[in-house]
Formats: structure tokens, C-alpha cells, sequence
């Protein structure tokens, strides 16, 4: 389990997040989320050791992470696909892979095959550059990716941006077969809100760097989750 407790995150004197506390249970989807520009994406930073807070503490599987590296973080199974994928686009599929190797000892460098079995598209395009990939492909890349390092935490920025509806589905689909079928732990952060309610076990609404509403996702409809997160 993640558990987040009264998180304060500054950028020089200004205040991004305010006393953030959440959890994300042990083989669950848990999505966060809001309006653009209320502490999305600083609360994920924090949480993978980008950005340090200035209050409060992170503790995962028991353990304060509170002030590890990323890379620290990274070995102790936190995996993180950012915003944007930021896959490297003049590498090949399997150069851009191999790059999830990072946090592994040398004798663990081996792509699973659990990677193309989730996305046969990344076997038939290993020597394609990932550049030449359509929107779509390389936010499956880079979920790929994160899974080299074998986490069992997957946090994910707002995986559905710029990707055509059918990709939505199949990401979707993928992300509740790895709890489902992988036991994997999963914290997305979305805003497209009818993708949130169709996987998340659990939800968190934030606004101006708080958490201002959280519930069972089959309660979103119930608990006017839309109305919260509509522009």
C-alpha cells in the first residue's frame, strides 16, 4: 500500500500542494482526479521522488520513502510513466525498453514477456524508432517500459492524453488486467472522467493543491465526481 500523509510541496514561495493526504490499496486502480493546474502531476513528482516535499510523509509497503531518490524509490518497485510518455524517439522499441533496465541489477536484464503479451504491437515494431510511433504505440511503450523494472507500483500521468478512443480502451483494458491477472498496484492521474469510472477501484478529487473529495469508484456518479472535475 501508498499511503500519503499531509504532503506540503513548494516551488520557491509558491505552494503547490497543501496538506495532500491519500492511499492507494494493494492491487487496486486508484485515479486522482481534477482540473488542470490544481497539483496533479506535483503530487505524482512527489511521490516518485522528483520534487521533495516540505511537510509531511510518503510511506510505501510499511516502509518511509519520504527522502529516497527516485532511484531508491525505483528499486523498492515504483514505476512511473510520465505526462507526455517522453519515450526517446531515435532509439528503437527495444533500445527504449531496455532504458527500464535502470533500476536492475545486471543479471535481471531481460525483457519479461509479460511486456509483449500486454502489447504485441511493441514485438512487431522492436527495430522501429519510437518516434515513428503513432500516439497510441508509444504510450504503450512507455507503459512498457515502466514494467521492465518488474514494480509493483505503477503510477501513470494522465495516460489518456492525445490518444485516439479505441487506444483508450485497450489501455484501460491493460491496466485492470495488470491488478487483475498481475497483482499490480495502479495510481493514475486522469482527467477524462468517463475513463477514470470505468476502471478505478478508488477515486480522489483534488483542487488548489488539496484533496477535496474521495470514494469507492462505483460511487463516482453518486458523489457528482463529474460535476467536480468539469471545466
Amino acid at each position: 500500500m501508498l499511503e500519503v500523509n499531509a504532503i506540503n510541496l513548494h516551488y520557491g514561495a509558491a505552494q503547490a500542494l497543501r496538506g495532500v493526504s491519500l492511499k492507494a490499496e494493494s492491487g487496486k486502480v486508484t485515479c486522482v482526479l481534477g482540473r488542470n493546474g490544481v497539483g496533479k502531476t506535483s503530487l505524482l513528482r512527489a511521490l516518485v521522488g522528483q520534487h521533495p516535499v516540505s511537510a509531511g510523509t510518503i510511506t510505501f509497503e510499511g516502509q518511509d520513502i519520504t527522502h529516497l531518490r527516485t532511484v531508491e524509490r525505483a528499486r523498492r518497485g515504483i514505476a512511473y510513466v510520465p505526462q507526455g510518455r517522453e519515450i526517446f524517439p531515435l532509439l528503437t522499441v527495444e533500445e527504449n525498453l531496455e532504458t527500464g533496465y535502470a533500476p536492475l541489477q545486471r543479471a535481471q536484464r531481460e525483457i519479461p514477456p509479460d511486456v509483449f503479451s500486454l502489447f504485441p504491437v511493441l514485438a512487431d515494431m522492436l527495430r522501429r524508432r519510437g518516434g515513428d510511433l503513432s500516439g497510441g504505440q508509444q504510450q504503450q511503450l512507455a507503459i512498457g517500459r515502466a514494467l521492465m523494472s518488474d514494480p509493483q507500483l505503477l503510477i501513470l500521468d494522465e495516460p489518456t492524453e492525445g490518444i485516439q478512443p479505441s487506444i483508450i480502451q485497450d489501455i484501460g483494458r491493460t491496466l485492470r488486467r495488470l491488478v487483475e491477472d498481475m497483482h499490480l498496484t495502479v495510481l493514475l492521474v486522469e482527467q477524462y472522467y468517463d475513463f477514470a469510472k470505468a476502471i478505478a477501484d478508488r477515486y480522489w478529487v483534488m483542487s488548489r493543491g488539496e484533496i477535496v473529495a474521495g470514494g469507492a469508484g462505483a460511487s463516482m456518479d453518486a458523489d457528482g465526481v463529474r460535476e467536480l472535475i468539469a471545466v
